[in-house]
């Protein structure tokens, strides 16, 4: 089943998926304009993979995939839901946005065996991570500004079960600038797998309901301008729109 979160008539509502429209928890069936979309959960911790992708790492010229995951926090109010608003700040030189396949905890637990990963994950969602290069320090250690900032990760629309995605390694994710295609890769060329991040995150720390592992992107990423729609595609997942704007300090 396909789930989600949005706002209608002054209200937040569950929704779930019903033959291309939403419905909402008390039986109304609505057009996906009709409403406002929220990122599909109430985030817990929300874990960031670097260059989980060789080809990514290779676009951006980092000679070599890492030995352990990259890993970095953002918190919640950098998410923003689908057909959301992005801003780009005025000073950016280079602002690119990343499909990403967003892995959902869905019990508490630690020290999970990779072989046990996917009993603790309730389910899978679209990301599209935001990188501002222009306040990168170095790629072991990105500043908090690079992907910290608020609205700057698209999530959504809908959660999928994990039921109902029997190989989360083996899906086709795709980018669109302006309806121009950009990335275009898969899954199973992470690095590290998403049993093997399960593995470690929870071999040094409690994951619990609602945390989230976005786990990182393929190549093809490039800059993104104001009023740019960005359109990031998992196969079986869902279909994520976000507009560019320019950043309002006052906001």
């Amino acid at each position: 089943m396909k789930h989600a979160r949005v706002q209608f008539e002054g209200r937040t509502w569950a929704a779930t998926a019903d033959g291309g429209r939403v419905r909402l928890s008390d039986g109304r069936l609505l057009d996906e304009q009709d409403v406002a979309w929220l990122p599909p959960i109430e985030p817990g911790t929300i874990f960031l993979l670097a260059l989980n992708y060789a080809s990514h790492a290779k676009e951006i010229a980092f000679k070599a995939a890492p030995a352990e995951p990259v890993v970095f926090l953002k918190g919640p109010d950098s998410l923003t839901g689908h057909r959301g608003r992005t801003p780009r700040p005025a000073d950016a030189t280079y602002m690119h946005y990343e499909c990403e396949l967003a892995v959902v905890i869905g019990q508490r637990c630690k020290h999970v065996p990779r072989e046990r990963a996917y009993e603790v994950v309730r389910g899978y969602t679209v990301a599209n991570d935001y990188a501002i290069r222009d306040y990168l320090e170095n790629y072991y250690r990105p500043n908090l500004r690079v992907k910290g900032r608020d609205a700057t990760t698209p999530l959504g629309p809908w959660l999928v079960d994990a039921a109902d995605v029997p190989d989360p390694m083996n899906l086709r994710l795709r980018s669109w600038v302006n309806g121009q295609p950009t990335q275009d890769g898969n899954t199973r060329d992470m690095v590290f797998d998403i049993p093997a991040l399960i593995a470690y995150l929870s071999g040094f720390m409690t994951l619990n309901p609602g945390d989230i592992i976005l786990t990182g992107t393929p190549d093809g990423v490039s800059d993104a301008a104001v009023g740019d729609e960005i359109v990031t595609e998992i196969d079986g997942i869902g279909r994520l729109i976000n507009t560019i704007v320019a950043d309002d300090p006052a906001a």
